[in-house]
């Protein structure tokens, strides 16, 4: 995959993965009292990698060409444990 597609791929899935925190956040409202807090917690570690995510995503932007695919690895990387992070809180709200 050449470079300029791997980057608007990588904003595509990240837009859909940031606009699902939403979602989780409005089932966050519908659960119980008791089940808030650790939901809350939850997300708010999801936030943070969101946060790390977009970082990765900008020095995936701005990466020089004898450093892209090590950036392009590591952003690989946050995504995928930024999806796993999404798996798993999205289970709870089941």
């Amino acid at each position: 995959m050449d470079r300029e597609k791997f980057k608007k791929d990588a904003q595509l899935k990240m837009n859909e993965l940031f606009a699902k925190i939403d979602e989780l956040k409005v089932k966050r409202d519908k659960v119980n009292a008791d089940a808030r807090a650790e939901y809350d917690e939850k997300i708010a570690r999801l936030i943070k990698q969101k946060e790390n995510l977009k970082a990765k995503y900008d020095e995936l932007t701005n990466a020089s060409d004898d450093k892209w695919d090590e950036v392009k690895a590591a952003f690989s990387e946050t995504s995928d444990s930024f999806k796993e992070g999404f798996k798993t809180i999205a289970s709870l709200f089941k």
